[in-house]
C-alpha cells in the first residue's frame, strides 16, 4: 500500500492545457474516487498517476518517492480499462496470471495465485473459457483479477463499469467496495457517474476544466459545497436553481425573485451579494399557492414506485423538482401550485459561483446537517 502525493501537476497538450495546477493528497489505503463532467480532465489525471501520460509540470509521488520520470512498469500500480483489454485467444486463467509468466514466476506459483484472485472474484468455473463466451460483468471480473494478482501498492480504475447494464454496475459495485475493505490497499476510481462517487469513495475530488473544484467526503459535498458547480453535480435528481436579487433599501437583506420569491437572506461571510439560490429537490413540500413560497405550474409527475417526483416550472426557463412522499391528484397537473422550504434547506451563491455563507448554515467542508 501507498500514499500518492500530486505537486502543482499540469498537463498541456500543444496549446491545450487539460490539468491546471493540480495539489491533491491521497493517504495510504485511501480510496478516492476522481468525478466530474466529460473533458474535465480526470482521466488524464488518472493517467498521470500511472505513468502513462507523463506531465507537463508538477510532481508525482508514490510513498513518499518521486516516480514523475518513472516508467508505469516500476511504479507499482495495476490499472483496470475501461475496455477491458483482455486478450481474446487467452483462457480466463492466462489472462488473469500473463503479468507474472512475463515477469518469469514458476507456473506452480502463478497458478497458485490465480487460484486464489479467480475464487475471490467468483471466476473459478470460467478458467478455461476465452472472453468471448464471457458476459460483460464476468470480463469485468477477469480485467480486476489481472490487476489483483500482481498485488500493487496502487489499484486505478478508469471507468470500470461504464459498459456494463444497471444491474451490472452496481453488483461490480459492490464486488469494487467489497474488494478495498477486504485489501486495504490505495484504490484511485474515475467515473463521471456521481452516483458511484458517493457510494465508493472515501473522499471524492470534484474536476472541472482541469482544476479541482472541491476535495471531500460524500456528506461533505453534498451538504456543504464550496460553489455552485459542486451543489450542482452533486446530487441526483441535480439541486434546483433560481436567479434571485438581493433587496436594498428597507428590504435590505432579502432577496427576491419570480414566482413571487421574496424572503429574508442574511449572508454571515463577505463572498458577495446573493444572485442565486438552491433546494434540493427532498428540501421542498409541495403546498397550495397560497402557502407556498414560490408559485409554479405543475406540469408533471415521475412515478418510481418507491418515490415521486414533480417538475414545476417557475419561469419560461426554470423547472423545479420536487421529490414526494405520494403521488399528488391528478386534477393538480397542469394547475398553479406553490412549493414551500425551510430556511435551512436554502443554498445560497454569488455571481461568480461562490457559496455565499447564510446565518446558521454551516461552513464549506464541514460535516453533514440533518436535512
Amino acid at each position: 500500500m501507498a500514499s500518492v502525493s500530486l505537486e502543482s501537476v499540469s498537463k498541456n497538450f500543444g496549446t491545450h492545457t487539460v490539468i491546471q495546477g493540480v495539489d491533491l493528497e491521497i493517504n495510504d489505503g485511501e480510496f478516492v474516487v476522481f468525478v466530474g463532467p466529460s473533458g474535465c480532465g480526470k482521466s488524464t489525471l488518472l493517467r498521470i498517476v500511472a505513468g502513462l501520460v507523463a506531465a507537463s509540470k508538477g510532481a508525482v509521488k508514490i510513498g513518499g518517492d518521486d516516480v514523475t520520470d518513472v516508467p508505469a512498469s516500476k511504479r507499482g500500480v495495476a490499472f483496470v480499462f475501461q475496455s477491458y483489454a483482455l486478450y481474446p485467444h487467452m483462457s480466463v486463467a492466462r489472462n488473469i496470471g500473463f503479468a507474472l509468466e512475463t515477469l518469469g514466476m514458476a507456473k506452480d506459483a502463478i497458478s497458485q495465485k490465480v487460484s486464489t484472485v479467480a475464487r475471490m472474484l467468483k471466476v473459478d468455473h470460467l478458467m478455461e473459457r476465452r472472453p468471448r463466451e464471457l458476459s460483460g460483468g464476468q470480463r469485468q471480473r477477469v480485467a480486476i483479477g489481472r490487476a489483483l494478482v500482481r498485488q500493487p501498492e496502487i489499484f486505478l480504475f478508469d471507468e470500470p463499469l461504464s459498459n456494463l447494464d444497471s444491474d451490472l454496475r452496481m453488483e461490480m459495485r459492490m464486488e469494487i467496495a467489497k474488494l478495498h475493505d477486504v485489501l486495504k490497499t490505495t484504490m484511485i476510481y474515475v467515473t463521471h457517474d456521481q452516483s458511484e462517487a458517493m457510494t465508493l469513495a472515501d473522499r471524492i475530488v470534484v474536476l472541472n476544466h482541469g482544476r479541482i473544484e472541491q476535495v471531500g467526503t460524500p456528506q461533505q459535498l453534498y451538504h456543504t459545497p464550496d460553489n455552485r458547480f459542486v451543489a450542482g453535480f452533486i446530487g441526483s435528481p441535480r439541486m434546483n436553481f433560481l436567479a434571485v436579487s438581493p433587496q436594498t433599501g428597507a428590504n435590505a437583506g432579502r432577496i427576491a425573485g419570480p414566482g413571487n420569491l421574496s424572503m429574508a437572506m442574511v449572508a454571515s461571510n463577505p463572498t458577495g451579494p446573493i444572485a442565486e439560490i438552491g433546494v434540493r429537490p427532498e428540501g421542498l413540500r409541495l403546498v397550495s399557492e397560497a402557502d407556498g413560497r414560490i408559485a409554479c405550474t405543475l406540469e408533471r409527475v415521475e412515478d418510481l414506485g418507491h418515490e415521486h417526483f414533480g417538475y414545476c416550472r417557475i419561469t419560461e426557463d426554470t423547472v423545479w423538482v420536487v421529490r414526494l412522499a405520494s403521488a399528488p391528484s391528478s386534477d393538480q397537473i397542469g394547475k398553479t401550485v406553490g412549493l414551500d422550504f425551510a430556511d435551512s434547506a436554502v443554498f445560497a451563491f454569488a455571481g461568480d459561483g461562490k457559496r455565499v455563507l447564510l446565518k446558521g448554515a454551516p461552513e464549506a467542508g464541514a460535516e453533514a446537517r440533518e436535512p
